[in-house]
């Protein structure tokens, strides 16, 4: 049995493997077309690398018989955002190519929405399916945050540091990874996010537009997080409130069955013999 396991997992791994080497296509021709240097070879090769190990084991963990058409889309995406992180390292050293910079980015923004329509209409949607699309999001938004921040400042980096900021704050107060109910206010957010940080990187705008856009991404975004956190303080607390009314009634009725005697059955009242 163990080795049919083995074996099924086996097309699932190779996947990974595969979209490994075209990240590392994708980086061949990068470094052809602007004669990338150290600084962007080194953090794509790291971010291919870091790809195929945690979504390897992620598949291994999940026990998934295939990779589905959707985690397809997703990892597509993945090897355009391994592009755009390796262009964004190398404008530390050298003028960035904004014009593939912004292909890059335009193309993994307009493929967000694909992966989860694709997995509607193959009936393939999973939990790994939709951790591996939000994580690819994340990421996006991190990397657009450090490229926009080089000529807006440091504080363009609460954009892409808040998802995370977030998470950690989850491992501290454990009612934050309660699940949240579905929203379009809070999807719409986290899309714009994503477009304003191309548009200000993109450097279409006069540099007070660029302020203008990233300001009104980090208010919303604020303001969702806000929201969201609101929500769930108050829903761990009605439920804290609802559990320790129970507590409180369940000790009262063993407290009254203490002090009032149970009554003795007539059969129990006779004398046995």
């Amino acid at each position: 049995m163990a080795l049919n396991n083995t074996y099924g997992a086996r097309p699932v791994q190779q996947e990974t493997a595969v979209g490994a080497g075209i990240q590392l296509l994708l980086l061949a021709l990068l470094g052809t077309a602007i004669g990338m240097g150290p600084a962007g070879w080194l953090t794509g090769l790291v971010f291919a690398f870091a790809l195929w190990a945690v979504l390897s084991r992620a598949l291994h963990r999940s026990r998934l018989r295939t990779f589905g058409p959707a985690n397809r889309v997703t990892l597509g995406r993945a090897i355009l955002v391994g592009g755009v992180t390796a262009l964004v390292a190398d404008s530390f050293e050298s003028a960035p190519p904004v014009t593939l910079l912004v292909g890059l980015t335009a193309v993994a923004l307009l493929l967000d929405g694909v992966d989860g329509k694709v997995a509607r209409r193959t009936g393939t949607s999973t939990a790994l399916g939709a951790r591996f699309d939000m994580e690819v999001d994340a990421f996006l938004i991190l990397v657009l945050s450090v490229y926009v921040a080089m000529d807006l400042g440091p504080w363009v980096l609460l954009i892409g540091a808040m998802r995370y900021a977030f998470v950690a704050a989850a491992r501290v107060w454990p009612w934050l990874n309660a699940p949240l109910p579905p929203s379009t206010a809070r999807k719409t957010v986290a899309a714009l996010q994503g477009v304003c940080l191309l548009l200000a990187g993109a450097d279409l705008l006069p540099r007070v537009g660029n302020l203008g856009v990233v300001l009104l991404a980090l208010g919303l975004l604020v303001w969702s997080f806000g929201r969201d956190v609101l929500w769930l303080w108050r829903t761990a607390r009605a439920a804290g409130t609802a559990t320790g009314a129970a507590t409180d009634e369940a000790s009262l009725e063993r407290e009254l069955q203490d002090l009032v005697p149970v009554p003795v059955s007539v059969s129990e009242r006779q004398p046995v013999g």
